[in-house]
């Protein structure tokens, strides 16, 4: 079940082209996704996270829906989906100067995750 993580929209950059009655529906989708298949988080490097998922299609599928939507409102973002050996990872590539977003994503992901 998701946790109630309060949406701290200092953090949602002036680049997101999401209506702002919109956000706080889309972080409580990134935040369920967290919640359900997160398995790991890790930040290989400032501007880089990485999300270790629980391995299904459905997972696969549901990952890329969402930040294939994502990119399309926030397109400083990077997304790779990663299949291989049975394991799925969602690398999280930001520029420099969205680190802070990175930064909150990396810690919603976390406190969802547990």
């Amino acid at each position: 079940m998701t946790q109630n993580i309060p949406l701290d929209q200092e953090w949602v950059p002036s680049a997101c082209t999401l209506p702002t009655a919109e956000q706080p529906l889309r972080v409580a989708e990134f935040d369920a996704l967290f919640a359900d298949v997160v398995q790991a988080v890790a930040r290989p490097d400032r501007t880089r996270l990485r999300l270790e998922l629980v391995f299904s299609p459905d997972n696969a599928a549901r990952a890329a829906e969402l930040t294939g939507r994502e990119n399309g409102c926030c397109s400083f973002f990077t997304f790779t989906l990663t299949i291989a050996d049975g394991s799925l990872a969602l690398e999280v590539a930001v520029p420099l100067e969205q680190v802070r977003v990175l930064d909150a994503l990396q810690s919603r992901a976390g406190a969802a995750s547990g």
